[in-house]
């Protein structure tokens, strides 16, 4: 017998094992988890969900089964894969993210939906206010527009040389997120030089751009697209000798040198929670959209040395994490 059919065996039986148990035990529940990048990218985010369910008694696999879909970054896939959990007939979809909390959004208005990682949930249409959401859509913000302009700080007083910052952007890019990043600007005397990125091919014009534009450092803004494409920007980044600034430590495990954001394991352990109460009879309208708590800062020493950054003991001693 061949190793990939042993294994394939070996996935069904443990499958269809975890199915016949969770049936014995009584009622099962169905959840659906919606995410726009691939399985890999979410690990410890699903872990971090897994977790907090598991902590109010939610096991996967004996009372709760999890459907989970990724669209591996091709946002057009979002759709077909949001109707097949609504043919599931799942209680609950936890979406990663705003194109899969959209592309929820747009399948159904009846299924309750648990949102993580939006930056304006209001300005996006996700909610009514983050006091009473008022349809079928709560959970967690993570302050993006906000957190943008902290971003922008964290350059300045990382490289205070810093004058002329490269922000990039796709065509997403809600309007807030740029004026937050604009207040900041001006009180910090920055200039900013905004490239909006629309595909893959744009990705290393706009670093040309900003090195035409004699750009000090990039920031880049919140994007699924960036997401998808982050190895890329880090190693254009480092060409290009420009010190930049993202959302989350994945970039800057691919390279790049900083990070400043939400923990967003953390906004999915507590997505468990929403689900928790929704499954013992709450209604989404009736959940307030909970604001994050726990904040990650991680640097690239590695990137700093390749790019010929120095990072001040300061700024060093503040962050949550060091690659070295």
């Amino acid at each position: 017998m061949s190793g990939k059919i042993f294994i394939w065996l070996l996935a069904t039986v443990l499958l269809t094992t975890a199915s016949a148990e969770a049936q014995q035990t009584g009622e099962v529940r169905r959840v659906g988890f919606l995410g726009g990048s691939s399985p890999s990218f979410y690990s410890a985010r699903i872990e971090a969900f897994r977790r907090g369910l598991q902590e109010l008694g939610h096991i996967e696999g004996k009372n709760i089964l999890i459907a989970y879909r990724f669209a591996e970054g091709k946002d057009d896939r979002l759709p077909s894969l949001v109707a097949e959990l609504v043919r599931l007939k799942v209680e609950v979809i936890v979406t990663g993210g705003r194109t899969p909390t959209r592309a929820a959004k747009e399948a159904t208005a009846t299924i309750p939906i648990v949102m993580t990682v939006i930056g304006d949930p209001v300005g996006e249409g996700f909610v009514s206010s983050l006091a009473r959401p008022g349809g079928n859509i709560t959970g967690l913000t993570q302050l993006s527009p906000e957190l943008s302009g902290k971003r922008l700080e964290l350059l300045k007083e990382t490289i205070p040389r810093v004058t002329r910052v490269a922000v990039l952007s796709d065509p997403t890019t809600a309007k807030v997120t740029m004026k937050a990043v604009e207040a900041a600007a001006q009180t910090l005397a920055v200039q900013l030089q905004f490239l909006e990125v629309r595909g893959p091919k744009d990705i290393e014009t706009a670093f040309q751009a900003a090195s035409k534009g004699r750009a000090d450092a990039v920031l880049g803004l919140t994007s699924p697209f960036f997401t998808s494409h982050r190895k890329q920007l880090a190693d254009l980044a480092v060409k290009s000798r420009l010190p930049a600034i993202y959302s989350i430590p994945e970039y800057v495990e691919d390279g790049a040198l900083m990070s400043y954001g939400v923990s967003i394991p953390d906004l999915f352990r507590r997505a468990a929670t929403y689900v928790d109460k929704i499954l013992k009879g709450t209604k989404p309208a009736d959940l307030p959209v909970e604001q994050p708590t726990k904040f990650e800062f991680v640097i690239n020493l590695k990137a700093a040395k390749q790019i010929g950054v120095t990072i001040p003991p300061n700024v060093l001693a503040r962050a949550d994490k060091v690659i070295r």
